[in-house]
């Protein structure tokens, strides 16, 4: 490689951090930036699962691209996908469509607008897996854990900077974060085009498989199929599923449980992504070597559990306290979990489509981030405001009993 030339595994991580970067300083800001054409409750909720649901559609298609004709293409292609889904988004709220057309709100233009510019963010959005299929190419199989660990920093550092660049920026002007979003995505682009080696040669690269093996559902029910890592997915797709719910309440059960303001959930959160990206950006490889995979992803849903269980017993006069340590058990049993699985699924498949492999996880992931958050909210109205978080602490108890049951003694520490 070049003098001078970034890494592979650092393109990967810038690519990881934009993606999530584009996310937090969005979804932080969605009600303030359609307050001009929609205040819906289920307008806001159904436009932050779009981007879950076309996610998850396409990102089979996009793991099974990066196999068979590279990783560079496919990433360029996806980050090509956010600058221009951010741009169309940032373009829709900053019009003034009452002077440009006094009834385009009437006939649901913008609002129809940015449902595409969510739809087309969210089918390029297979950033996460193609960084993912390059930092397996890179690293060896028993050091991928902590490879997989830049992901959870990434999203660790995405969740410190992105909510709070925003409402830094959001003071002089509520559209101006996404700007600076889109201006981060081209200058990805740029480093991807330019700067990106590719790490999967021809001769590793396999045939397209069939069009209905393409299909999201098919091809999740392909790797359920597979006795080796059937388990381990279903257990990836529930923690997912419990973990997207729960944290999708979380603001709202701080302000109707402790009369909390945006300051005091918005600093809850900047704990999140400090642990988070210290324990997936340095702890995870010493970890690792130590304790193996298998026992830090039983460790980390262990900590999640108590998280979970420390915010619905918090009562107003000891909240801060227990809500900021129940948040940083969240962090630091998910920087565990989180590339641990994806580690031991990883390491299972050896051989047998990376790219595709971790593309199915990453629909597995979107799968679970759609669902659980609709359904997290059926459950805060009907059955209680805490019911999301014992739902979700009976749902990782299951996910350990499927870790420990599919895992146990087939990986250990890595000799030092």
């Amino acid at each position: 490689m070049p003098l001078g030339r970034p890494s592979p595994r650092l393109c990967a991580f810038l690519t990881l951090l934009n993606d999530r970067l584009g996310e937090s300083i969005v979804f932080p800001l969605l009600p303030f930036l359609l307050a001009g054409i929609s205040n819906d409750g289920r307008t806001l909720g159904l436009l932050a699962g779009t981007y879950a649901v076309a996610q998850f559609s396409a990102t089979p298609l996009i793991g099974a691209l990066s196999d068979r004709y590279g990783r560079r293409i496919v990433m360029a292609l996806c980050v090509a996908g956010s600058v221009l889904g951010l741009g169309l988004f940032a373009l829709t709220v900053s019009l003034p469509w009452s002077q440009l057309w006094p009834g385009a709100a009437a006939a649901g233009l913008p609002l129809a607008l940015l449902f595409l510019a969510r739809l087309i963010d969210g089918l390029s959005g297979g950033t996460a897996a193609t960084a993912a299929a390059v930092l397996a190419d890179i690293t060896a199989p028993e050091q991928r854990a902590r490879a997989f660990g830049l992901i959870g920093a990434a999203f660790g550092l995405g969740f410190i900077l992105g909510p709070g660049l925003g409402g830094l920026l959001a003071r002089h002007s509520v559209t101006l974060p996404l700007f600076v979003a889109v201006g981060f995505a081209v200058v990805n682009l740029v480093v991807v085009l330019t700067l990106l080696p590719e790490t999967h040669p021809p001769e590793a690269r396999i045939a397209l498989p069939r069009r209905r093996e393409l299909q999201p559902f098919s091809q999740l029910a392909a790797v359920f199929s597979n006795p080796r890592v059937r388990r381990l997915c279903a257990a990836f797709f529930a923690f997912f599923l419990a973990f997207s719910g729960f944290t999708a309440m979380l603001v709202l059960y701080f302000r109707e449980a402790f009369r909390w303001g945006p300051d005091l959930a918005a600093l809850a959160f900047l704990v999140v992504g400090v642990v988070a990206t210290v324990v997936q950006g340095g702890l995870i490889g010493p970890l690792v070597k130590r304790f193996g995979e298998w026992r830090l992803s039983l460790v980390g849903l262990g900590c999640v559990v108590a998280g979970c269980l420390l915010i619905p017993l918090a009562r107003p006069a000891s909240a801060i306290p227990s809500v900021f340590s129940a948040m940083a058990l969240l962090a630091f049993g998910t920087g565990l979990v989180t590339p641990c699985l994806r580690s031991l699924v990883s390491r299972r498949l050896e051989g047998t489509g990376q790219g595709a492999a971790l593309g199915s996880l990453q629909g597995l992931q979107s799968a679970g981030s759609f669902l659980g958050p609709p359904l997290a909210g059926l459950a805060y109205e009907t059955l209680g405001h805490q019911s999301p978080f014992w739902i979700s602490i009976a749902l990782m108890v299951a996910v350990a009993a499927l870790v420990a049951g599919g895992t146990q003694g087939r990986t250990s520490p890595t000799p030092g």
